[in-house]
């Protein structure tokens, strides 16, 4: 809710722009570069062959009504914590999604605004009792959820067939479908998908993000492909998410020798092969599922051999070897050697020197195979190295500080001139939905507009004009902002506390009411459009502070004793000046 205009000014054909100081890893490492551009989607393939994309979209069951801005938007930190407030859409184009690999049947699902804050653990910490990873795993650096590795389906011996969605069937939770094998189809060019709420995400290896981030990935602009690039990687894979424990997972590139970063780059050979024979294991097509791989029997305390009742199906070509979590057996348990024969242990990590982490880390590993195709387990292994301290949470309840506020709210900032053939251009950091008015000046005092209404380009504003040999001061200003969807959920929370948190009935008295300040309140006088307590409306509202607000409340003498809902109401964010803003603390303040 910060105003729409903005401002950048060039002096001497030189830019000023404030630079954060380098924090730490788990603060730097996001994806903040397209924090200005709207989430776009592919819907079928002629969008994707034309690149043609749209901002909004609709499908009778996910609806994107307004833009969104992409990935991460805030990032904040207290004593112990990481918060990132993110869309949970992709930076890269999203889409198109299929259902089957003749493209010919459209994906039920489509992406959507999640408007989530997720939580990690500034000092991770190994654990001595690991937990089983469960659906959401981490975030990308994009702001995308990672998933675990598989789709939430497993086989029912009593029916002879995989529980599905829409079959009506339960799976005896043994035999676990595994996600890249059997939901592949529906996954767009940057391997992500969404489900039924839109939460889009990642079961394997983001290759889309790993080509942002420049980690040996090509992009085919004619096809809208990405692909593993032929070339040998020359340099350490980056951070490309964090997993819920608060250790990093990188792209699959890493030192050959774990503790020496002068020891080569390739690639980090997984800890897990399937069970058809090779290095010693099993060969499912020969025995049958009738046995657990050594892994599985020690996550779950239980006997590798199963029981009748237990068995999965017969390998073929409904159930082919990879169909199942269960169909992998851990490297470590056929006798190979961890750091010797293999690079990544049960969890799909090592303990390994990093260019963030020069003096050691637990780090995590996307798994693909020579060619670059991801492999089991994909991003994390079943169980956590870590602590499990990280969460998706619906607001943050604790003091934090401010380390990133982008979209709609990041400074503007303006590139140096560039003149080339006596044309000066003019570049700057731009709003997507937004328009930007320059201006000139020759003595900082007086100025006049050289253009207006210019509007962004994706992330990206700019304005050329014939260079005349002079030094001219530029400035650039962004005047108006479309409407968008904002990150920040329009209601519920954002009230941390209220003082006092009771009163008599028949009694009037201030309220003091702290707002919480990494929901990016309005500036301190901004308007108010209301203050409750439960039914009770405040007088004199006054907005103290960006995080206090005081109003006047009067108890009827035969009001409702109990607890009561306190409730503020601000005008809604820039560009939708129509929409409101709620911030609310259930059962905060009670009436005696």
């Amino acid at each position: 809710m910060k105003t729409n205009f903005q401002l950048a000014v060039v002096i001497l054909l030189a830019t000023f722009a404030a630079q954060r100081a380098s924090a730490e890893p788990q603060v730097d490492s996001w994806l903040t570069t397209y924090s200005g551009k709207y989430a776009h989607i592919y819907t079928n393939d002629t969008m994707k062959a034309n690149g043609s994309t749209v901002t909004t979209w609709s499908n009778g069951q996910q609806t994107q009504s307004l833009p969104a801005y992409c990935g991460a938007q805030q990032i904040f930190t207290s004593s112990n914590y990481v918060y990132v407030r993110s869309t949970g859409l992709g930076s890269h184009v999203m889409g198109p999604w299929w259902n089957n690999s003749a493209h010919t049947a459209v994906f039920v699902n489509l992406p959507a605004n999640q408007k989530m804050i997720y939580k990690f653990p500034r000092t991770p910490t190994p654990a001595t009792t690991h937990t089983a990873v469960q659906g959401e795993v981490g975030m990308m650096v994009d702001g995308v959820r990672i998933f675990d590795s598989g789709d939430a389906f497993s086989y029912s011996y009593s029916s002879g067939q995989d529980a599905t969605a829409g079959n009506g069937l339960s799976g005896d939770g043994l035999w676990n479908r595994e996600a890249w094998s059997n939901e592949g189809t529906t996954m767009d060019p940057a391997y992500a998908h969404q489900q039924n709420t839109g939460r889009y995400h990642y079961h394997a290896t983001p290759i889309a993000l790993r080509y942002l981030l420049g980690d040996n990935v090509t992009f085919d602009p004619v096809s809208k492909i990405y692909s593993p690039s032929t070339n040998a990687p020359t340099k350490h894979s980056p951070i490309i998410g964090w997993i819920q424990d608060g250790y990093p997972i990188y792209g699959p590139y890493g030192y050959s020798s774990a503790s020496n970063s002068s020891s080569g780059i390739r690639r980090m050979v997984p800890g897990y092969v399937k069970r058809d024979g090779t290095s010693g294991s099993v060969n499912l097509t020969t025995t049958g599922r009738v046995t657990f791989p050594t892994w599985r029997a020690r996550e779950g305390n239980r006997s590798a051999t199963l029981s009748a009742s237990e068995y999965g199906p017969a390998v073929s070509t409904t159930y082919p070897i990879g169909h199942y979590e269960e169909d992998y057996e851990y490297l470590g348990d056929l006798g190979k050697v961890l750091a010797v024969d293999f690079d990544l242990d049960e969890y799909n990590g090592r303990w390994c020197v990093t260019p963030e982490f020069p003096n050691g880390t637990y780090a995590y590993f996307a798994a693909i195979d020579a060619s670059g195709t991801p492999v089991y387990p994909y991003n994390t292994g079943r169980q956590y190295y870590g602590v499990n301290g990280g969460a998706l949470v619906s607001s943050i309840t604790e003091n934090v500080v401010t380390n990133f506020d982008g979209g709609p709210n990041a400074p503007l900032t303006l590139n140096p001139p560039a003149i080339s053939n006596n044309v000066m251009t003019l570049l700057w950091s731009a709003t997507e939905g937004g328009t930007y008015r320059v201006e000139s000046s020759t003595d900082v005092a007086t100025w006049s507009t050289n253009a207006g209404n210019i509007a962004a380009t994706l992330n990206t504003g700019s304005y050329t004009q014939a260079a005349n040999g002079s030094n001219i001061f530029y400035r650039v200003a962004r005047t108006n902002l479309a409407a968008y969807d904002s990150v920040i959920s329009t209601t519920g929370g954002g009230i941390l506390s209220v003082a006092p948190t009771s009163a008599n009935r028949g009694t009037t008295f201030t309220l003091t009411i702290n707002l919480d300040p990494s929901l990016n309140p309005p500036p301190a006088v901004a308007p108010i459009n209301s203050v409750t307590v439960g039914t009770i409306t405040g007088t004199s509202n006054v907005h103290v502070s960006q995080t206090q607000v005081t109003t006047s409340i009067t108890i009827p003498a035969n009001a409702t004793p109990g607890a009561q809902t306190v409730t503020v109401v601000f005008p809604g964010p820039p560009g939708n000046p129509t929409a409101t803003v709620t911030y609310t603390l259930p059962a905060g303040f009670t009436i005696k």
